[in-house]
């Protein structure tokens, strides 16, 4: 009885000391956009040389659209901790509803994502479209 109390709380001690440690990793927390500068970084991060002189930054941060002054298109997702990009080649997977906009990749294995762009979503649709079909 007296080994199982041991085993148990150096169990308990164990998983408090990897939440510990993980939490000073600054893993698992809520990663979001916070602001335009920050999806510009994040932006110029995932593909060097992306200078947005446009940006549409989802409500709840999970997402943005980035467009550069060349008029190519950048789709930032939150993908676990941190955020992927894609640049977008059509307007096929873009579907609109209200202020929210479902846009999918040429890229499979980047699903879809639905952003909730505000009044912008309509127009930034609307831009989308002048991408290769």
């Amino acid at each position: 009885m007296l080994f199982q109390l041991v085993q148990l709380a150096v169990s308990i001690a164990a998983v408090l000391l990897l939440a510990l440690l993980a939490h000073q990793l600054g893993l698992g927390g809520d990663v979001r956009l916070r602001s335009e500068a920050q999806a510009r970084d994040e932006a110029a991060a995932a593909l060097g040389g992306f200078d947005a002189v446009e940006v549409a930054v989802d409500r709840a941060g999970i997402g943005a659209l980035l467009r550069d002054a060349q008029g190519r298109v950048l789709l930032l997702r939150r993908h676990g901790a941190q955020f992927a990009a894609r640049l977008l080649d059509s307007h096929s997977d873009t579907r609109l509803h209200q202020n929210f906009l479902t846009i999918g990749t040429s890229d499979p294995s980047f699903g879809k994502i639905t952003i909730d762009l505000g009044d912008r979503a309509q127009v930034w649709a609307a831009s989308l479209r002048r991408l290769g079909a």
